[in-house]
C-alpha cells in the first residue's frame, strides 16, 4: 500500500468513524442493543454498513443526485421504522414480547441500518471520497471498517447500559431515544437544510 493509499485510508476511518458517532445511526443503534444481544446486533448491524459502503463506493457522484428524491423517502421509512419501534416497546407488555433471539436481531439490525443509512450523511460522504480520491477499494475498506467498529461499540455499550440500568428506566430511556431520533431522520428527510438554518 503506498503513503497516499494510507493517507486517503487514515483520513476516509477518521471522518466516517467521527461522523457516524455523532449520527442518530449510532444512538438507534445503542437503544436497539440495549434490548438485544450484542454480538448478533453488530453482526446485523456491520452487513448493513458494509452494504451501504459499498453501494455509495459503487453510486458515485453523479447518480447520488439522481437518487435524491428516492432516497427522501427510504429516509422517512427509517424514521417511522424508529417510532414504530418505539411505540411498540411503549404500548406492548414485556411479557406479551417474543424474548430476541440472535437470528432476529441480526436480521433486526440489519434492515434497521440499511433503513437509517441509505442516503444517509456517511454515505454521500463515502460517494464524495470515491469521486474525489479515485481509490474505490480503499475508500471501501476505509469507510466500511470505520462504520463496524462504530456498530461495535454501539453494540457493546448498548448491551453495558441493558444490564446495568433498571429495565424499566432503560425501556423509558430507549423510547425517548427512538422517538428522537426517527422525528430527526424524518425532518432531516423531508428538509434537509432545516438543521443548517436552526445552527448554522
Amino acid at each position: 500500500m503506498t503513503t497516499s493509499a494510507l493517507f486517503v485510508f487514515g483520513f476516509v476511518f477518521l471522518v466516517i468513524g467521527g461522523l457516524e458517532l455523532l449520527d442518530r445511526t449510532f444512538f438507534a443503534l445503542l437503544a436497539f442493543s440495549s434490548k438485544h444481544p450484542p454480538a448478533p446486533t453488530w453482526a446485523g448491524a456491520a452487513v448493513a454498513f458494509l452494504t451501504t459502503s459499498a453501494l455509495a463506493v459503487l453510486v458515485g457522484g453523479t447518480l447520488e443526485a439522481a437518487f435524491h428524491r428516492e432516497l427522501t423517502w427510504v429516509r422517512v421509512g427509517g424514521g417511522l421504522v424508529l417510532l414504530g419501534y418505539a411505540a411498540f416497546l411503549y404500548f406492548v407488555p414485556e411479557s406479551d414480547r417474543q424474548p430476541p433471539t440472535g437470528r432476529s436481531a441480526f436480521g433486526a439490525a440489519l434492515l434497521l441500518i440499511l433503513l437509517l443509512e441509505l442516503g444517509d450523511t456517511t454515505m454521500i460522504f463515502t460517494i464524495l471520497f470515491a469521486v474525489e480520491f479515485g481509490q474505490l477499494l480503499v475508500v471501501f475498506a476505509a469507510a466500511a471498517l470505520a462504520l463496524a467498529c462504530v456498530a461495535g461499540l454501539a453494540a457493546t455499550l448498548g448491551s453495558r447500559l441493558g444490564a446495568r440500568v433498571e429495565p424499566r428506566v432503560l425501556e423509558r430511556l430507549v423510547v425517548v431515544i427512538l422517538v428522537v431520533a426517527g422525528v430527526l431522520t424524518i425532518l432531516y428527510a423531508l428538509e434537509p437544510g432545516l438543521f443548517g438554518r436552526l445552527f448554522g
